[in-house]
């Protein structure tokens, strides 16, 4: 099942505790399809009050692929394919901040990438591109976002620098201190190199970072049980569906959507000139790329 051509598909990617979305009709999971290896589920195709969604588990129903081993390039690459224009990435995260206590949901707007085990680019040695990461998510996503966070009650921060570690261990006291001194406000292991490679296949992406806990900077952290976690986990997940049902209907209305920057942001990207491409490559990059390849 792919969609026809609109202005808005709506992708989730769910993250910890986010593993379906209710609301949706003609529901459908289907095997999805990529040229980069398997995702890590399958997609269930819908529609949340006639938009047009796409839902991924990032770690597979259950939880089951941890974040160093996930296929960030499979998963955008079959959103693409699924015909998915606009990405919300929904994450747990832990707060580098006393004013971002658990349970409040922070729409980042910067990445500090610290994860070195991940492939991430689709383009490589016979096809060479470089895009703008400079503002590496969708401003008009955002506002949505925050508009349908504030509308639904949701404790929500517009803005925030979100770090990206390896993982899986959590941070060191001193890695966690290093952190809030470069004035980082969340910490997570799964929004990249996913927010980069939307960026390549040209998709508005936008993370929700969902404030589970204070990293182990904060004096009361030991004193936190895992029930507790669990406890907000739960909470933060019914508030992202809550989230996902506010924010649908005014994608559908976005008349400006055709017209967003990211659509357009491989442009000027491509650097191997035309008569040096490899063929290979230029086949493999048909979803992502295609726009400017001609496919």
């Amino acid at each position: 099942m792919v969609f026809d051509e609109q202005s808005c598909v709506l992708g989730i990617i769910g993250g910890s505790g986010v593993y379906d979305i209710d609301g949706l009709t003609h529901k459908r999971w289907q095997k999805a399809v990529s040229s980069f290896g398997e995702p890590s589920d399958e997609l269930l195709f819908g529609e949340l009050n006639g938009q047009p969604m796409v839902f991924l588990p990032r770690h597979g129903r259950g939880h089951r692929i941890p974040p160093s081993e996930i296929n960030f390039r499979a998963n955008i690459d079959a959103l693409k394919r699924a015909g998915v224009t606009d990405v919300v990435s929904v994450s747990a995260v832990g707060s580098l901040k006393e004013g971002l206590p658990p349970g409040t949901f922070v729409i980042v707007d910067q990445f500090i990438d610290r994860t070195f085990a991940r492939e991430k680019s689709f383009f490589g040695t016979g096809l060479v591109a470089h895009v703008s990461m400079a503002h590496p998510v969708c401003r008009r996503l955002g506002d949505h976002l925050e508009g349908a966070a504030r509308e639904a009650g949701i404790s929500v921060a517009r803005g925030g620098t979100y770090l990206a570690m390896e993982g899986p261990q959590f941070s060191s006291l001193a890695e966690s201190e290093l952190y809030r001194f470069w004035n980082c406000d969340v910490i997570g292991m799964t929004n990249m190199p996913e927010a980069k490679l939307a960026r390549e296949a040209e998709m508005c992406y936008a993370t929700v970072a969902m404030v589970t806990d204070y990293d182990c900077w904060h004096p009361g952290h030991d004193a936190v049980t895992v029930e507790a976690i669990v406890k907000v986990l739960l909470a933060n997940a019914d508030h992202a569906r809550t989230l996902v049902k506010a924010v649908a209907p005014k994608l559908k209305s976005d008349a400006n959507a055709l017209q967003c920057s990211c659509r357009s942001a491989l442009q000027f990207a491509l650097i191997t000139a035309p008569e040096a491409r490899d063929p290979a490559m230029v086949q493999r990059l048909d979803a992502v790329a295609g726009r400017v390849l001609g496919r």
